[in-house]
């Protein structure tokens, strides 16, 4: 099930997510999707992810940063999560914490915050329905904003700089990306490690798979129409990169999850 946050969210927000494991997962892959989460557990079910060939549970509430590699999920039967799916420029308006921080690594929010997150958990998990739940974890981002609204004017740059990106047909160009936007090509690559935790180059490469993935997934055209499309050099580099965030090569990975696709898979897996 997927919710539309509020008018006042919807910039900073892309959507709220409610997933139940309807069957156990042992080791259920999911990508890089561009996109930080903010993971609340709301069953009080078991799960863990294993980022890096490092294990960990998942706890009330956990942050899920930017990945630039496959990551593994294990989950119990009848575990239910609340995910806030966040605008990759936008994380920096709500969290503390520099992103590059959180890159790669599922962080435990009581670590972050302790007294905030555990009062927000709270009474998350004493409101009655989902709605009433969506709607406490909103009030929560809208505080956060309004505590953060000085950063508004960097995360609104790193926003025009990533769509440049998109109409560049995901390939960076650092040097005319900085003549175009009046803007150092230093500050550029502090702006994207601050906001979004991860260098331009490397989120460029992480939509640039994303898109891939959508066409892998959702198309029949060849490998070598979807790397053209998307921005690789040839067949071979896009095979190589997509290796690089899946594990698998492209076509395997068009068998895989059509063959196993569950919710969470469509919605962890699939970013822009």
């Amino acid at each position: 099930m997927q919710i539309l946050p509020s008018p006042r969210l919807a910039p900073y927000i892309k959507s709220y997510t409610v997933i139940t494991i309807e069957k156990a997962l042992k080791d259920e892959v999911f990508y890089p999707s561009g996109y930080v989460d903010l993971i609340i557990n709301i069953s009080g079910g078991f799960a863990a992810t294993i980022i890096n060939g490092k294990q960990k549970d998942t706890p009330d509430i956990e942050l899920l940063g930017h990945l630039t590699l496959p990551t593994r999920l294990t989950a119990a039967k009848g575990t239910s999560v609340l995910i806030a799916r966040i605008y990759p420029y936008a994380s920096t308006l709500f969290f503390s914490d520099p992103l590059s921080e959180f890159t790669n690594y599922a962080t435990d929010m009581y670590d972050i915050a302790k007294s905030e997150s555990r009062d927000l958990y709270d009474r998350i998990m004493q409101a009655e329905n989902l709605s009433s739940k969506i709607n406490i974890l909103e009030i929560y981002f809208l505080q956060q904003l309004k505590k953060n609204e000085s950063r508004l004017k960097k995360a609104t740059t790193v926003q025009t700089l990533s769509q440049q990106l998109i109409m560049d047909h995901y390939q960076l160009n650092l040097p005319a990306l900085a003549k175009s936007s009046g803007l150092s090509e230093r500050y550029i690559q502090k702006l994207y490690l601050m906001n979004i935790g991860i260098s331009p180059s490397a989120f460029a490469a992480v939509i640039r798979f994303n898109k891939s993935l959508h066409n892998v997934l959702n198309t029949s055209e060849s490998l070598t129409a979807i790397a053209y499309e998307c921005g690789y050099y040839d067949q071979a580099h896009f095979i190589k990169e997509f290796k690089k965030f899946t594990g698998i090569p492209p076509s395997a990975t068009r068998l895989s999850l059509i063959k196993n696709d569950t919710d969470l898979q469509q919605a962890l897996n699939i970013g822009f």
